[in-house]
């Protein structure tokens, strides 16, 4: 090939290059918004290693416990990526509960005796679920308001049994689009408020959304009152409280947040806090095209080997209702990544993860190494 020749080719497959890059059409129509300042890993969220005396249950060849629940006897369940429900006894070891035949997310029981409880599930593939001492799901709703329900993502139940769920992304559907990870990507770049907080009535089997416009919406809980519900938001890296009963009935108000990672699921825990998963750091690259669609539709068309993407950071963050961080807890080399979220069981802190091919736990006692390190300063 002429020396000519060979750099018309290459100008050619330049052009078609800056053509893809520029032009290809993708699934997202980003919308221009304000990243807010990223804390970093300072203050409140300083680098630390109470996560280090992690203890590890194998799952193989299961992964992916996403959520936990505790059932009235004080036994944790977790919702695998095989789509079936584990039980785990006090020594970690494992027995296949139930299988719901999608990708379970959200789970939590509702109130009730060891033998009666129900067990909701928020399903990315078939909505919401019930689970009774049969161990079969039924599938409650698959649709809310007439839109189709594509995210079910996390769950919670109110004492009077009403039924609270996120429905993370009414665009970008879990199974439609490759799976909750893919999904939820596209979802937080295009920044389209797809997100909604749907309220359920077991009894008369009614459905309703309560809150609309939320940036992936992802973990949800009551508060210890009831008197709120707490939302994490993802895309905005932060949780928000609507209210429920009260003068403020219907309203919303930032409670945690910006936060230095994407917030997954939310759960009470013991002496008025809650528990909050940080699933990734935040994405520099993300919050540098936030003003600008052109470079969010520009990340879509790259290669995936170089599109920005979740890291592994292990970090779990317990806060107040007033929104003060109570505990911080990180390792940031640590082997139990992506976590989603925490409960607390006995002398024990129960840890989530998207994609870890392990149970984890570590003692509760790492909650007095806060104050200590306060004391001293």
């Amino acid at each position: 090939m002429s020396r000519r020749r060979l750099l018309l080719v290459l100008a050619a497959a330049l052009a078609a290059g800056l053509a893809y890059l520029l032009a290809w059409p993708v699934p997202i129509d980003p919308v221009a918004w304000q990243a807010p300042t990223d804390p970093g890993y300072t203050g409140d969220f300083a680098e630390n290693r109470r996560l280090a005396d992690i203890e590890l249950f194998p799952l193989s060849p299961d992964h992916g416990p996403e959520d936990l629940a505790v059932d009235a006897a004080g036994r944790v369940y977790a919702a695998m990526s095989s789509g079936a429900i584990l039980r785990f006894d006090a020594d970690g070891r494992a027995e296949r509960w139930s299988q719901t035949d999608g990708r379970p997310l959200g789970i939590e029981f509702a109130p009730g005796p060891v033998d009666g409880q129900t067990l909701y599930v928020a399903d990315a593939y078939r909505g919401l679920l019930a689970i009774g001492p049969d161990r079969m799901p039924k599938r409650l709703l698959d649709a809310v308001d007439g839109v189709p329900l594509l995210y079910a993502d996390d769950v919670d139940v109110a004492a009077d049994g009403t039924v609270y769920l996120s429905d993370a992304s009414t665009k970008f559907g879990a199974e439609a689009f490759g799976g909750t990870y893919p999904a939820s990507v596209l979802d937080i770049n295009e920044h389209g408020g797809h997100g909604r907080l749907i309220a359920y009535d077991p009894s008369s089997g009614e459905a309703r959304t309560v809150l609309d416009g939320l940036q992936f919406a992802n973990g949800v809980c009551l508060s210890h009152d009831e008197r709120s519900v707490l939302v994490a938001e993802s895309g905005n890296y932060r949780v928000i409280r609507w209210w429920r009963t009260g003068p403020k009935a219907g309203t919303v108000e930032p409670v945690l947040g910006p936060l230095p990672g994407f917030p997954d699921n939310v759960a009470r825990g013991r002496d008025g806090r809650y528990w909050v998963g940080l699933i990734s750091p935040r994405s520099p690259a993300l919050d540098m095209g936030s003003g600008s669609p052109f470079l969010r539709r520009l990340f879509e068309r790259l290669p995936a080997a170089v599109k920005p993407k979740a890291r592994p950071r292990p970090h779990v963050v317990a806060f107040d209702d007033s929104g003060r961080v109570v505990a911080d807890l990180q390792d940031p080399d640590g082997p139990f990544a992506f976590i989603t979220g925490a409960v607390e069981v006995g002398d024990h802190i129960y840890l989530s993860s998207l994609r870890a091919e392990n149970l984890a736990r570590v003692p509760a006692a790492v909650l007095g190494e806060r104050a200590a390190g306060e004391e001293a300063r």
